[in-house]
């Protein structure tokens, strides 16, 4: 029988994994002491150990297959490859979870691993969350939101590395990185604009959040820029379902002179829209062309015909947010707080 056979190695004589090798073990089968293991694969150079020790330790390693435990390598260090995120509803919700898979795709790329938490907005979830991520000591922490507003900064975040995806705390020193809002409302009025509409409205929402400022804003510099006076008769300020695009076409048709083209503030109220055009016989881009916001693949791709919109940078927003909280040059100014990422328009057959 072999030193690695008597030492519990994580590999039975027919191959297979009985349980994961210990540092026990490859102290056992280097004979030394698990202090000279931990030194050596941790490379305390200090330390005087030979290299014959050293290859003997990294020689077992290999013959056993062990894996230092990342987690406690990092409780012992006081550092850790971990980024933590603590989300709303991100990880439940189809378009916005693109949030996260952008995070872990660059934190992946600089060798570190998302630890997610999806709080369902609960406080105490959150407290625990936060609590044991902190316990755990990650690199750094995302606090992020399924939709873009304002959150109040939880106080356990006042010492800890922290960057907000898709929120923002007024007043804190944190940075966030957030969508242009007004830049996706004015693309998505020039885009109507440019195909020769001059009576264009707006479908907002009521809910006060920058959504709803920003995309009026970049409406109204639209117009301003291609010399269209603004008419507060073409801007409705009804709701973010289904129903309000319904009761905004009602609505619209009605006009003396009625818009021939629709901004709606988001999918779900273009889908409402279209609907209530359908009923009257109206089609769309003939008799009304319309955009939408957010680019809900679910909506916007299978409408008929499908809907031109502008989508939010989730992706790019979660990218953006493990570059500034590891400090990852990207050609802004140093110390920037507010990180605001281009809303691109999505070009289908609704214009």
């Amino acid at each position: 029988m072999t030193n690695a056979e008597s030492s519990g190695s994580g590999k039975a004589q027919d191959g297979h994994h009985t349980r994961r090798a210990t540092i026990a073990d490859v102290a056992r089968l280097a004979e030394v002491s698990s202090a000279t293991v931990s030194f050596v694969i941790n490379n305390k150079h200090a330390m005087r150990i030979s290299a014959a020790t050293r290859e003997r330790v990294w020689a077992a390693v290999r013959e056993l297959g062990y894996r230092p435990n990342a987690l406690a390598k990092s409780l012992s260090s006081g550092s850790s490859r971990f980024i933590g995120v603590v989300a709303d509803a991100i990880a439940t919700t189809p378009f916005a979870g693109q949030l996260i898979q952008g995070a872990q795709d660059e934190a992946w790329r600089h060798g570190y691993v998302l630890l997610v938490t999806n709080t369902d907005e609960e406080p105490e979830v959150e407290v625990q969350a936060l609590r044991m991520l902190l316990e755990h000591q990650v690199a750094g922490i995302l606090y992020s939101t399924y939709y873009h507003r304002e959150v109040e900064l939880p106080p356990s975040l006042g010492n800890a590395s922290v960057v907000l995806a898709n929120c923002y705390a007024e007043g804190a020193v944190a940075p966030c990185v957030v969508p242009d809002e007004v830049q996706g409302g004015r693309t998505a009025t020039e885009v109507l604009l440019a195909a020769g509409h001059r009576r264009v409205a707006f479908v907002n929402s009521v809910e006060d959040a920058p959504a709803t400022k920003g995309r009026l804003q970049g409406y109204r510099i639209a117009l301003e820029a291609a010399g269209i006076p603004f008419d507060e008769n073409l801007v409705l300020t009804l709701g973010s379902h289904q129903e309000s695009g319904s009761i905004a076409g009602d609505k619209l048709v009605e006009i003396e002179q009625r818009p021939t083209a629709v901004f709606c503030y988001n999918d779900r109220v273009a889908m409402g829209l279209y609907d209530a055009l359908r009923e009257r016989g109206l089609r769309v881009p003939t008799d009304m062309a319309v955009v939408g916001f957010d680019n809900q693949e679910i909506i916007s791709g299978h409408l008929r015909p499908p809907l031109t919109t502008v989508a939010l940078p989730h992706y790019e927003i979660g990218v953006r947010a493990v570059q500034v909280l590891l400090g990852i040059d990207t050609g802004e100014p140093p110390g920037l707080l507010r990180h605001v990422i281009e809303c691109p328009i999505i070009i289908r057959e609704s214009v």
